[in-house]
């Protein structure tokens, strides 16, 4: 197999990237940081070996997180290249059958991850010498499960680069299938779980699509979030079979979709709603606050034209879809206070309050850098630059249309549920104070993750390595110090969490509604005033970036 062509410049090609030789130097050393830190002061050892689960808990979450984020990066890529650069077309018309150039794509983006995974290795020998560890019952069942989960967001990426026309848009999609398979499918299991019924049964199996309980099985903590109850399901067949199920569904899928149909794709004339007949123009007012397919009226003289620009010229972010999401965010937040006040389920206005603080911060860290990453970089990669610079628009109008065109979709999304926090005034008035500290605590996050994500744009010139780099910078400030808080007390003690939750501008709201295991944190104001600093110092960048780009060439 790796003498096979496509496996050899896959693989090797990925690791003549700077960024794939950071990610192997990153993970070896803050895995070894992680062991260290855990590691006996001392000569002697415990007898218990609580140290040990200790340390090899927050490395095998820290090592599931680095998967979840490293995997999908470069095979979502992998096609959606071949395609732009004209090369999959010459994949297509050789000797190989698509299967064989699937096996290569898989097997070339696999070595990579398979190394990353292997660098692990000398953090985790150190976490057996400790003791209290069994090699047949827990470190290997873990490295078995996480190359499970390799190869099946590998093939799951591969899937989506087969979907899509740019690379940008491969690793939005790909993550957002990450998210949805290993986050959002175990929602439904915390909400119904101990009602009974089949709503129940289905959810328990949905969760099992996520590897996430799996490791927490083998890592001791299959009781958290359980609400009391006793599992007695073995989550780790269960996933593990749902893991080969799922990859070998992607895998079928992709082999299916490489043939010359991907380059025959008919494309839909397209029709105009002025042009229609005058009951479906009425329909269509009726049903859509902003119609995608009504003629757009001409810009106004005080209307920002470059932000017009950005409305009507992207494709993600469109304003209809913005719409729509708002509305469905808002739907949730008031079906969760809604849920509350009937007392169908036990759950006091800071668990409600916390729900509602993690949908909202979710969609903003996955919205923003969608919307932000190819402000400037995709300008850059595509030229479209050089013909900004020609326009009588100074650089100011310029890098202010750009903000405005995520400014107001991110707006849209912080308010979409403020009906839910307004329901819950009315049922505990005396929570106004911390709702208001909720909202500024979540502007703040809102600018935080705009502002990185602009300078990352500024600073690179592709707009698939600014997307993925926005997205493992937020990965890091808004998941990593959750795994700092995770492992609160083991080993970390009550200041390293509140330090390492203080630049995580989401944990400040969580702490603020006292949402279970942040109320014991004072976060605000030393978090506003990071975010206010790491804010002001990111568009300070973008500001000489932009000055930069615009001088003459």
């Amino acid at each position: 197999m790796w003498n096979h062509p496509i496996v050899q410049r896959e693989f090797i090609g990925t690791l003549r990237r700077r960024r794939a030789a950071a990610a192997l130097v990153a993970t070896a050393v803050v895995f070894s940081a992680l062991v260290l830190l855990g590691w006996p002061s001392d000569a002697r050892v415990d007898l218990s070996g609580a140290p040990a689960q200790k340390v090899f808990r927050m490395f095998g979450y820290g090592l599931l997180a680095a998967l979840l984020l490293v995997a999908p990066a470069f095979p979502a890529t992998s096609i959606v290249r071949e395609k732009q650069r004209g090369t999959l077309i010459l994949l297509l018309n050789s000797p190989l059958r698509p299967w064989s150039i699937y096996a290569g794509k898989l097997a070339g983006s696999l070595g990579f991850v398979l190394l990353l995974l292997l660098t692990s290795v000398p953090a985790a020998a150190a976490c057996y010498a400790m003791g209290g560890l069994s090699l047949g019952g827990e470190l290997l069942p873990l490295y078995a499960v996480l190359a499970l989960v390799a190869v099946q967001y590998t093939a799951w990426a591969l899937l989506v680069s087969t979907h899509v026309n740019s690379s940008d848009a491969a690793l939005r999609y790909a993550y957002g299938g990450v998210l949805l398979l290993a986050v959002v499918s175990l929602g439904p299991h915390y909400f119904l779980q101990g009602t009974g019924g089949w709503k129940a049964v289905l959810a328990e199996h949905g969760r099992c699509l996520s590897p996430i309980p799996a490791v927490m099985q083998l890592l001791g903590h299959s009781g958290v979030g359980a609400k009391g109850l006793v599992p007695t399901e073995d989550l780790i067949l269960r996933s593990v079979a749902y893991g080969l199920a799922a990859t070998g569904l992607f895998a079928a899928l992709t082999v299916w979709r490489l043939n010359h149909r991907l380059f025959d794709r008919a494309r839909s004339p397209g029709l105009i709603t002025d042009e229609r007949h005058w009951l479906i123009r009425t329909l269509r007012r009726m049903a859509f606050v902003v119609d995608p397919q009504r003629r757009k009226l001409a810009i106004a003289p005080l209307v920002n034209p470059v932000m017009v620009k950005e409305f009507r010229s992207r494709r993600f972010g469109r304003m209809h879809w913005m719409l729509r999401l708002a509305a469905a965010s808002a739907m949730a937040s008031l079906g969760l206070t809604y849920v509350a006040s009937l007392g169908s389920m036990d759950w006091g206005p800071q668990t409600i309050g916390g729900l509602m603080v993690l949908l909202q911060g979710a969609l903003i860290v996955l919205l923003t850098p969608a919307l932000t990453a190819g402000l400037i970089s995709s300008e850059v990669e595509s030229g479209g630059w050089q013909l900004l610079q020609m326009t009588p628009l100074s650089a100011g109008r310029i890098l202010a249309g750009k903000l405005y065109s995520v400014v107001w979709p991110i707006l849209l999304i912080l308010f979409s549920t403020l009906p839910g926090y307004l329901v819950m005034v009315c049922i505990e008035p005396a929570m106004w104070l911390q709702i208001r500290q909720v909202l500024i605590s979540l502007t703040f996050t809102a600018v935080f993750c705009i502002t990185l994500s602009l300078a990352f744009s500024s600073l690179l010139s592709r707009t698939a390595t600014a997307t993925a780099a926005s997205y493992g910078a937020l990965a890091a400030v808004c998941g990593g110090t959750m795994l700092v808080w995770l492992l609160r007390d083991a080993p970390f003690g009550h200041g390293a969490v509140v330090g390492a939750l203080t630049i995580n501008p989401l944990a400040a709201g969580l702490a603020v509604i006292r949402a279970p295991g942040f109320a014991e944190y004072q976060l605000i104001p030393g978090s506003w005033w990071f975010a206010a600093f790491a804010s002001t110092l990111f568009m300070t960048l973008v500001v000489f970036r932009t000055h930069q780009l615009t001088r003459p060439q």
